[in-house]
């Protein structure tokens, strides 16, 4: 049994208690009101018989307002145990549900903490490849001399990269102008090569890191010379020798598939069935647009107003009364994350 089936229960046997506490209190009132009406009918009609008996009744009439004023008093007192047993019956009600919702909310948040983690470790092993294969002598090779024989070995060796790392979509070496000399799948996209990418963010900060150990990392973006695909673009300068702090001599460029591979992450999620089918699962990037959604709608359209107060993980209800849990990636090992979110939206 899940944590979040075990929440669930809870919340259901608690408002279930409460009912019962107050149904068994209600109907215990009720037979108290019912029993003080009669003793008073009974007080009403000795007062009758007394006032018939004269001054032989005198005694009993004064018994039978004695027993009319404590049921006066005793139905007094069941109204009032009536209304502060609803009010504390509610109150019950109120803050266990409360507590539920804030145990749901905690694993929400922890849900979207573990999306976004499972994403950092896998980007991580991004910013490793392309640190990795930027040191490849064919690929060195390729950016000092682009002679059309080290082109063709280039592209063989991302190929053969491209054959064992299926997450890929291409991999481009560009000249120190911005020029695509080679790429690892010249048959499937044909207009890579040639093209000029001198004016993408990715290709300027990664002729700008300073050493071997830095890399960059684009938006998560369509790319028209990818088909159109949805990629997450990783980047780090070709340096002289293949040296750490040789000097920039071309910038090696991997394309990773995104939307496959992110979509296994927000539909993987570990809900329950039973709340499956009303909840959606995204990661946003640092400007809570939708990079991800296990739902497939608003990916790169579509902008979340997260409201997470400066905190790097929580919940909240929106003004829909959706429960929100996200959570700030944290990054992992010397991949420092992007300010992406995980985040699961939930109706209640």
């Amino acid at each position: 049994m899940t944590g979040d089936t075990k929440m669930s229960m809870a919340g259901t046997d608690l408002f279930e208690l409460s009912r019962g506490v107050l149904d068994v209190a209600s109907k215990k009132v009720s037979l108290i009101e019912d029993i003080t009406r009669r003793t008073k009918m009974l007080a009403m009609n000795a007062l009758i018989e007394a006032a018939r008996a004269g001054d032989a009744g005198r005694g009993f009439a004064v018994v039978a307002n004695e027993v009319s004023e404590i049921s006066t008093q005793v139905n007094s007192i069941t109204k009032e145990l009536r209304s502060e047993i609803v009010a504390r019956v509610d109150h019950l009600t109120t803050t266990g549900s409360a507590m539920v919702q804030e145990m749901h909310g905690k694993r929400l948040a922890d849900l979207s903490l573990n999306m976004i983690e499972i994403i950092d470790r896998n980007l991580y092993e991004r910013s490793c490849d392309v640190r990795w294969w930027a040191t490849d002598s064919a690929v060195v090779d390729c950016a000092v001399s682009p002679t059309e024989e080290a082109r063709r070995h280039a592209s063989h060796r991302l190929g053969v990269i491209l054959e064992s790392y299926t997450v890929y979509l291409d991999l481009w070496i560009a000249d120190a102008s911005g020029n695509v000399i080679a790429n690892g799948r010249p048959d499937r996209y044909r207009h890579a090569r040639g093209a000029n990418v001198s004016d993408e963010l990715w290709f300027r900060q990664a002729m700008a890191t300073r050493d071997g150990g830095e890399f960059t990392v684009g938006d998560v973006a369509r790319n028209n010379k990818l088909d159109d695909r949805v990629v997450a673009t990783y980047a780090t300068a070709i340096r002289q020798g293949g040296e750490a702090n040789g000097a920039p001599v071309g910038v090696l460029g991997i394309f990773f598939d995104w939307e496959p591979q992110a979509a296994a992450v927000v539909q993987g999620v570990r809900l329950e069935e039973n709340e499956r089918e009303r909840s959606r699962c995204l990661l946003l990037d640092a400007r809570h647009r939708v990079i991800a959604s296990s739902d497939g709608r608003g990916i790169l359209s579509e902008t979340v107003p997260l409201r997470r107060g400066g905190d790097a993980m929580g919940f909240y209800a929106d003004p829909q009364g959706k429960l929100v849990g996200y959570a700030l990636t944290p990054g992992y090992e010397t991949y420092k994350g992007l300010g992406w979110y995980g985040v699961i939206v939930q109706d209640r």
